[in-house]
């Protein structure tokens, strides 16, 4: 039999049809609430919505923020349903979730990236033919560092790499423009007329597949992405998350970060701005497979981990995961 908080919770669950997000959170408290019977129906409400940005707890019926005691289930449904069968402003249910409006209306880039550079990152994924993929190191390791170089281009090369577990023969560069969207013009409208790259781009243009990019900008609160020494391999870890969501996943990672800082395997975190939208891409060094395998599994022992992870999950569409190997021109080496 469930308890009046497991009841609780689905209820809530259902009620708040479109919103996922905050469902999914309901899903989650709802499994932990079987494993100890002194979660309360007060406490559940409280603990699982207070910290939400989005969403403010104003108050609960009567006699339910009580300490001690599980509430039966007709008990707490009862005082929900007479509570949200009254009429306007005095219904518990609507007036338990009251969305903040923010007076600024400001753009999600402006409210997540690092205000302190104006740099702009863009992203490269290159398909390239299997028999090819040599060929095409071999270019792209003669032209991009003078480019990376150059101080006619306001452009750095931050990491170029092969993948080796994901998408096979698929080449990946991360370039950073300092000074944002004129800088990115800057360098495109002078290689134009740089006659080596116009011959490096046509080569390899006969090398590829296929090929896309986005552009990207950090998130405040990740590491800056700063060149390393090796050997270490890199996961790129993609998500698509669903539109809408990302201030609430920037919101939690801004405390998950923390939790993955120990063995300094954060390399950098950033957010489509052109491309393929409400995708987050988080950059990972391990030393190897299996350092990268303990890292992860300690993290797991950090005490509110587990509960950021469930709370990011439901932001989720799709999740991709490379494991990839830098070039030697690779400044994350």
């Amino acid at each position: 039999m469930r308890t009046g908080s497991q009841a609780c919770i689905t209820f809530a669950a259902r009620s708040l049809k479109g919103e996922e997000a905050l469902s999914g959170r309901c899903e989650w408290a709802a499994r932990r609430s079987t494993e100890s019977d002194t979660l309360k129906t007060a406490n559940f409400f409280l603990f699982l919505f207070a910290d939400l940005d989005e969403v403010k707890l104003t108050r609960l019926p009567a006699g339910i923020l009580q300490t001690g005691g599980n509430w039966p289930a007709e008990t707490v449904l009862g005082g929900l349903v007479s509570s949200s069968s009254r009429s306007g402003e005095d219904s518990w249910l609507k007036s338990l979730f009251v969305r903040k409006v923010d007076p600024r209306k400001d753009a999600h880039s402006n409210l997540l990236a690092k205000r302190e550079t104006s740099s702009l990152y863009k992203l490269q994924f290159h398909n390239v033919k299997p028999e090819c993929l040599e060929s095409y190191n071999k270019i792209c390791q003669e032209v991009l560092p003078k480019i990376h170089k150059g101080k006619e281009y306001p452009c750095t090369l931050v990491g170029t790499w092969n993948t080796w577990y994901g998408e096979q023969d698929q080449a990946v560069h991360l370039w950073r423009y300092e000074g944002g969207y004129p800088a990115l013009t800057e360098v495109m409208s002078k290689l134009r007329y740089d006659k080596g790259f116009m011959e490096f781009r046509k080569a390899r243009g006969n090398m590829l597949l296929s090929r896309k990019n986005q552009l990207l900008l950090e998130f405040s609160f990740w590491n800056e992405p700063v060149p390393r020494t090796g050997p270490n391999i890199y996961e790129l870890r993609s998500y698509q998350l669903r539109p809408g969501t990302m201030i609430e996943w920037g919101n939690y990672w801004a405390r998950a970060i923390g939790f993955r800082q120990d063995d300094k395997e954060a390399v950098g975190g950033f957010f489509s701005q052109i491309g393929q939208l409400y995708m987050v891409h988080h950059l990972w060094a391990y030393k190897d497979l299996q350092t990268r395998e303990d890292i992860r599994n300690a993290a797991w022992h950090k005490p509110g981990w587990d509960e950021l992870v469930y709370y990011t999950v439901p932001l989720i569409q799709e999740m991709e995961s490379r494991i990839m190997i830098p070039l030697q021109i690779s400044p994350l080496q």
